[in-house]
């Protein structure tokens, strides 16, 4: 009996995919406030304020300041409390907007300046 047709299926099995976190200098299992929830997961050690659902729990019933509360970030842009100053990040991506708060908007693509990540449509 030939082994053959059984190698490649195995090795397809093996493999095994690992997120890669652009921009991390450590990742961590924890969890952080996202649209006023807590969101348990794996990411930018920054991102992730919390270290379990309990701790993010607490913040969400007040006793912890919530930097997301205020709604810093503009044209339906994402707030995610992170750990370093200010405290929060807007993600922007799908807004048609990009920038710190998501205040600048994207511009047309033909033109020959770099196009921020947020304002690349696939």
């Amino acid at each position: 009996m030939d082994a053959t047709p059984y190698v490649l299926p195995l090795l397809l099995i093996t493999i095994i995919i690992v997120p890669v976190f652009e921009g991390c200098d450590q990742t961590r299992q924890g969890c952080r406030i996202q649209e006023g929830t807590c969101l348990c997961g794996v990411g930018c050690y920054s991102e992730y304020r919390y270290s379990n659902y309990e701790e993010c729990h607490k913040a969400l019933k007040g006793r912890r300041y919530d930097f997301c509360a205020q709604g810093p970030c503009y044209h339906n842009g994402v707030c995610v409390q992170t750990s370093q100053e200010p405290g929060y990040k807007c993600r922007c991506s799908g807004t048609g907007y990009y920038g710190a708060r998501c205040e600048q908007k994207c511009f047309d693509q033909s033109h020959t300046k770099e196009v921020p990540f947020e304002c690349i449509v696939i």
